[in-house]
Order: C-alpha cells, then structure tokens, then sequence
C-alpha cells in the first residue's frame, strides 16, 4: 500500500511539473512558434484533473517487473500515457484528429515531450522517496 501511495504521489507531482510546463510553452510562445494550437490558462479546473489523471498514471510505477534505471523507467512509462492522448483522447474526446494534428503539425513531439517531463519527475521522485 505504501509504494502505491508514494507512486500516486509522485505521478501527481509529475503530472504539475507537466502541466506547468505546458503552461510556460504556451504562455511564452514556444507552442505558437511551431504552429501548435496549446496554450492553456492555467486555472483550477484544467490543472486538476490532469493532477489526478497523473496521479493515477503513476500507479503503473508500482509494476514490480519494471526494475530498471529511473531515467529509462521514467521514459518508457510515459508513452502509455502519450499514446492515450494522441490515440483516444486527440481523436475521440477533443475531436482534434489522430495525434492532435489539427492543433499543428508537431503536435505529437510536444507530447511526447511533456509526458516524457511527467515521467521523469514521477520515476526520481519514487526514487528519492525510498
């Protein structure tokens, strides 16, 4: 129970070290630049349920057959959560295309980019919690 807790945890600090970075990027133009229509407010109804989703996600951190370096650990554990944005929720929820390239060509770098943020603070956090 312990580790799925400090897992949670940690999958929420790495889910605010994301959405803060995804804030900047759009706040000071990095997304624009590339043509990438994200830019969000950074309000309390966007910044929570992508804490909790974060949270959730880092559960998967507690898979005991998952031992490896927390860098590697980190980078391969964000694809789960960038292949469900760019294959479920770009398409389906939002109605932004396959990989959300309707919000601009690059749009799936970008993500990449920001779960690869979640999972590296996620898997050092678990790592320097223990």
């Amino acid at each position: 129970m312990k580790n799925l807790l400090i897992c949670f945890a940690a999958g929420c600090l790495g889910a605010l070290a994301n959405s803060l970075t995804v804030w900047a990027f759009g706040t000071h133009g990095i997304t624009s630049q590339f043509h990438v229509a994200i830019a969000p407010a950074l309000t309390p109804s966007w910044l929570y349920p992508r804490i909790v989703w974060g949270g959730l996600w880092g559960i998967l951190f507690a898979i005991p057959w998952l031992n490896s370096k927390p860098i590697t650990k980190g980078a391969f554990l964000s694809l789960f959560p960038t292949l469900v944005q760019l294959l479920v929720v770009f398409p389906f929820q939002a109605k932004k295309g396959y990989f959300g390239l309707m919000l601009g060509v690059y749009t799936p770098f970008f993500v990449i980019f920001y779960n690869l943020v979640w999972g590296l603070v996620t898997s050092l956090t678990i790592k320097l919690s223990k």
